[in-house]
């Protein structure tokens, strides 16, 4: 996304005058900062500023904040994971009070660490590319049961967006393995035939899973999706379901309901970034459209060529190619709040309410609630891809970096203490 917003905009004036063009918001009121904490019961000793509660059986009382929507099946074995939900939800001063303002600044101005990639790509099944950036030094410098963790940008992002880095600079400094997987044609890897990626199609991530878990069978595996990529992410999570040998994995901005997605998206100052996405599926397609010469069928590569919106790129071409009558077709059956109801692996989602581009009312909140597996954080700001506060603000991580790695550590460690128990268990058996 930050790569796309920057095709639009050559040079910091332009950008200056872009954000002179949003709509003017009101900051958030006073009283949503200040409100009073709401109270829920959790299941553990270790539950963030809880005290002990007589006579309520070693249940602790965790507090909070009604800035923020927590919901989901899995609040009583997971929430105790999350350090700070009884702070509010601050943003950045200036920045935060439009959420178009929070998008821009963190796809312009977030800080890129600076980190050094060993670049493998992979062959699929039917001759396509997709590459993986691991770390470089890291299968020297970690052990082979490290716990590893793959990272799917959003639509044509790659290991070159801001956020991808600052998630896999913080895991690092945990000791994690961590590699991008970059899908067909994005972070500058190859496209060896007539075929993107989409919303839909989840074979490639499955390979890469496959890949990663062979490669280090010791390890456990774990996924952080964004936008685009945790709906991917998502999917896969429900198609695999009880079988899915992931131990974990997050979602942050996923558009969950793309029909709604896509509603939203070609409305008032959104057009700036359908515009903006549409111009970075164009530059992609154009580095390789030899490949797409004389398609015959219900192709329009013309207008794939040509597409000023993502609607009109995906109905000249990915609807196509992944066999859908209409774009409409595509988005409908690509949606990964579909599917979230089979998830049988430990998922934390984090969205912004005010997110344009993956709107509040797609989040399917009732199958979530209903499952025991998954749990849901709202913020009430953030943009897409901003989430532009917290203590590295407003230039650092996003504010929902720390509560990523220290859900994932959470269930790094209770897979450990699960199988250390496992084992005393065999050895102590007569």
């Amino acid at each position: 996304m930050r790569m796309a917003i920057l095709s639009l905009c050559t040079s910091r004036s332009e950008t200056h005058a872009l954000i002179r063009r949003l709509p003017c918001l009101h900051a958030p009121p006073a009283d949503l900062l200040t409100a009073k904490y709401r109270l829920v019961y959790v299941t553990s000793a270790s539950a963030i500023s809880a005290d002990a509660m007589p006579g309520n059986g070693g249940q602790q009382l965790q507090r909070l904040h009604p800035s923020l929507e927590i919901i989901g099946g899995a609040q009583d074995k997971l929430l105790e994971a999350l350090n700070d939900l009884d702070r509010p939800y601050e943003p950045s001063p200036v920045i935060g009070w439009n959420r178009h303002v929070e998008t821009i600044f963190a796809a312009f101005f977030r800080s890129l660490p600076e980190v050094r990639f060993r670049r493998e790509c992979m062959r699929t099944q039917d001759d396509g590319t997709i590459a993986l950036d691991w770390v470089a030094g890291d299968d020297r410098r970690l052990p082979a049961d490290a716990p590893t963790l793959i990272l799917l940008p959003g639509l044509t992002g790659g290991s070159e967006d801001t956020y991808v880095r600052h998630m896999l600079v913080r895991a690092r400094k945990r000791d994690w393995r961590v590699v991008v997987f970059n899908s067909r044609g994005c972070g500058n890897s190859p496209v060896t035939t007539p075929r993107f990626y989409s919303a839909f199609y989840t074979g490639d991530l499955r390979k890469v899973v496959a890949h990663v878990s062979a490669r280090y069978p010791k390890a456990n595996l774990y996924a952080i999706g964004w936008s685009l990529g945790a709906n991917i992410l998502v999917r896969y999570l429900g198609q695999e379901s009880h079988n899915c040998p992931l131990s974990g994995a997050v979602s942050l901005c996923n558009p969950f309901n793309l029909t709604i997605a896509d509603e939203d998206f070609r409305k008032g100052f959104n057009k700036v970034y359908d515009k903006a996405l549409a111009r970075s599926l164009r530059k992609i397609f154009k580095k390789h459209a030899l490949l797409f010469e004389d398609m015959g069928g219900e192709y329009d590569i013309p207008m794939a060529a040509n597409a000023k919106t993502v609607k009109e790129f995906d109905e000249g071409l990915t609807r196509v190619s992944f066999g859908f009558k209409s774009a409409d077709d595509y988005y409908f059956n690509s949606s990964s709040s579909d599917l979230i109801k089979d998830v049988r692996t430990p998922l934390l989602c984090i969205q912004a309410a005010d997110d344009p581009i993956a709107p509040a009312r797609g989040i399917p909140r009732k199958d979530i609630e209903e499952n025991q597996h998954c749990l849901l954080i709202v913020t009430p700001g953030g943009g897409h891809l901003g989430w532009v506060a917290g203590g590295e603000a407003p230039f650092g991580a996003p504010w929902t970096d720390p509560f990523v790695i220290d859900f994932l550590e959470h269930l790094e460690r209770s897979s450990s203490e699960t199988s250390s128990s496992s084992t005393r268990q065999l050895k102590t058996a007569p």
